[in-house]
């Protein structure tokens, strides 16, 4: 293939640490005339245009965009493929919405047209909203996880996905085996881990709906191949703690559940987290395992507040989820708009270095991909988007009235949704043109 080298000029920003060890000003770079360097899909160069461009050759193709700014690519860290079609379900808490909307939803998946249709649109939902890397949910069916694997190839996208494992507490249309949910896994890492931009996650649904058989094989998967994912559910509802401790009576806690089991590894991210105790932030930060911190759902179903101060105490890895169905949007900014919010109800503030620094780098850093996603760093993927300062008439006249980057940054997170992402580029290449 031909080089490609391509310049991108516009108001830069990207987070380079976790405010909450560093402090706000070490947390981010911004260039306000800035320019970036794309070679081959790489980054190979970020700074100041005055400075750069005297360096580059004199036929570079350079885009300068008016009024935006560029930052990393998003990194949803939970969310669900096969709850596309169900998002904004009515009226229901953890347990009965999941009986009433996600399983029968789920089912459809049995059916290949209907798994690949799903894919594109739930790719395309991704993309529009700026979403460049999530660790997904597949459904119980392995074609789940091969239609979706098969439309992120294509585009070169750098994502992780795994098929349910789920063989107890679910619909007997829904279930698999202990025995056929580790062969099928297996068939998929073969077929999947590691091909381009794409890695496996082996997805026990969540403690309940496994047999003490099928967490056991979850944990050998583990074992076999070294660099898998490990996603799952914890601590989300009140009541699903409760059956955790009535189905693991000789267990200490629901963590302990699949620290039994050999399932917290550096690369297992645990989806929610929201009723964890200080015992269980140790354990996790101390196993190198991460925690998804999904706002919107947590508030939509009704099952609590997650405490960021306390996994920030831990120095526990926190990325942000989505968690579509259970939360109403695949914006990572709406979601930020969300979490801001939960922490202002434990009387917390969220600043908006932090909320970037969850949305990118410190996704990157609970997936342990931060080598290659969540920064403008030379030498990364270039995985980036172009957020529209004057995508909606309120927005355009809001940001006339900041007065510094955190001011903007804050409202884009604010009022922003899939509408300011202009465009979204994968491995250099533009996979979203508003």
């Amino acid at each position: 293939m031909p080089l490609t080298r391509k310049a991108y000029r516009a108001a830069i920003l990207h987070s380079i640490a976790d405010p909450a060890e560093v402090g706000i000003e070490a947390s981010y770079e911004y260039f306000e005339d800035g320019l970036l360097v794309v070679d081959n899909g790489q980054i190979s160069a970020l700074g100041h245009a005055s400075e750069l461009l005297a360096s580059l050759p004199a036929d570079i193709e350079i885009t300068h965009y008016q009024d935006a700014l560029i930052t990393p690519g998003f990194i949803d860290t939970h969310i669900h493929l096969p709850q596309t079609g169900m998002v904004g379900a009515y009226g229901e808490q953890l347990l009965d919405w999941l009986n009433t909307y996600t399983f029968p939803c789920e089912s459809q998946f049995a059916d290949q047209a209907h798994a690949e249709e799903v894919a594109g649109i739930f790719i395309k939902e991704l993309l529009r909203n700026g979403t460049t890397t999530a660790l997904v949910f597949g459904s119980v069916h392995p074609q789940s996880v091969n239609a979706f694997f098969e439309a992120a190839q294509k585009l070169d996208l750098r994502m992780i996905a795994g098929k349910v494992m789920m063989d107890r507490n679910a619909p007997d249309y829904l279930t698999d085996t202990a025995e056929s949910s580790y062969l099928e896994s297996k068939a998929l890492i073969e077929r999947w881990h590691g091909k381009g931009r794409l890695h496996y996650a082996v997805t026990p649904r969540f403690a309940p709906t496994s047999t003490p058989e099928q967490l056991t094989l979850a944990g050998q998967l583990l074992g076999e191949y070294p660099d898998l994912y490990m996603q799952t559910h914890i601590s989300e509802n009140l009541q699903e703690v409760e059956w955790v401790k009535e189905l693991f009576p000789e267990r200490k806690g629901y963590l302990d559940v699949y620290d039994h089991y050999q399932l917290l590894s550096e690369r297992s991210v645990f989806a929610h987290g929201v009723h964890l105790c200080d015992d269980e932030c140790a354990r996790l930060a101390q196993t190198g395992s991460a925690v998804a911190f999904c706002p919107t759902s947590n508030l939509f179903l009704g099952s609590g507040l997650f405490n960021l101060p306390m996994a920030e105490k831990h120095k526990l890895n926190v990325g942000l989820g989505t968690d579509v169905g259970g939360g109403t949007s695949f914006s990572l900014l709406q979601t930020l708009n969300e979490a801001y919010k939960v922490m202002q109800l434990q009387g917390a503030r969220l600043s908006p270095f932090k909320s970037l620094y969850l949305a990118t780098l410190g996704g990157a850093r609970a997936l342990r991909l931060e080598e290659r996603i969540g920064t403008l760093q030379p030498g990364t993927d270039a995985d980036f988007l172009v957020l529209d300062y004057n995508a909606t008439p309120l927005l355009s006249y809001r940001l006339k009235q900041s007065k510094s980057i955190a001011e903007t940054l804050f409202v884009l997170m604010t009022l922003g949704d899939d509408r300011t992402v202009a465009q979204t580029y994968a491995a250099g290449n533009l996979v979203h043109q508003r």
